[in-house]
C-alpha cells in the first residue's frame, strides 16, 4: 500500500512538472506563431506637428493612426468652408467619436489667433490648426491644388488602415459625410 502512494504521489509529481515545463516550453512558440500587428503607415504630411488653436496642445495628424480621421483644409474668410464646418459639427454630433475631425488652415495669410477666434466665435469644438507651409506643399504634392481650394470645400479622410483620399467636391452633408467613409448612422444619428 505504502509502495502504491510512493508510486502516485511520484506519477503526480511527473505530471505537474510536466505541464509547467510544458508552459515555458511551449509559451515562447504560441508567442511566435502570433500575427505581428501591421504597422499603419500614414502619408509623410500627417507627421508635421500642429498646434491645436483652441487649446494649444500640439499634435499631430500621425497621432491618430488606426482611427477613422476627416480633415477638413479651410481659410476663415471662406464663407463655403463655414457651411462645410456646421456640416462637420453636425457629423461629430451624430458619430459619437467615432471619427477625429480635423480642421487645417491652409491659407498661408491667416493665423493662429484668427482661427482660434473662428472656431470659438462658431462654437467648433474639434482640432483646429494652421498648416505649416511645408504641410500644405505636401498635401498639394499628393492631391494637386484643389486640397487648398476653400471655396470647393476640400476634405481628405484617412481610412482606419492609413489610406488617404481627397473627397469629392462641394459641401457635403453630414449624412453624405457619413456614406462617403463608410461610416453608419442609426436612426437617431448615432453611429
Amino acid at each position: 500500500m505504502r509502495r502504491n502512494k510512493l508510486g502516485i504521489a511520484v506519477l503526480l509529481l511527473l505530471v505537474v512538472g510536466l505541464l509547467i515545463g510544458g508552459v515555458f516550453v511551449f509559451e515562447p512558440f504560441a508567442l511566435q506563431t502570433e500575427e505581428p500587428e501591421e504597422e499603419i503607415v500614414l502619408p509623410a504630411w500627417a507627421d508635421y506637428e500642429l498646434v491645436d488653436a483652441v487649446s494649444g496642445e500640439v499634435f499631430r495628424v500621425a497621432d491618430f493612426a488606426g482611427q477613422p480621421i476627416l480633415i477638413e483644409s479651410f481659410a476663415v474668410w471662406c464663407s463655403i468652408c463655414l457651411r462645410q464646418q456646421r456640416e462637420m459639427k453636425r457629423l461629430s454630433e451624430l458619430d459619437g467619436g467615432a471619427v477625429i475631425h480635423i480642421s487645417l488652415d491652409t491659407d498661408p495669410n491667416e493665423d493662429l489667433d484668427k482661427v482660434r477666434d473662428h472656431a470659438l466665435r462658431h462654437e467648433f469644438t474639434w482640432l483646429y490648426a494652421v498648416s505649416p507651409i511645408e504641410m500644405t506643399d505636401a498635401l498639394i504634392a499628393d492631391f494637386g491644388l484643389t486640397v487648398v481650394n476653400a471655396p470647393r470645400a476640400p476634405v481628405v479622410f484617412i481610412n482606419s488602415e492609413g489610406e488617404a483620399e481627397l473627397l469629392p467636391n462641394g459641401v457635403k452633408t453630414a449624412e453624405e459625410l457619413a456614406e462617403l467613409i463608410g461610416l453608419e448612422l442609426d436612426q437617431e444619428g448615432e453611429s
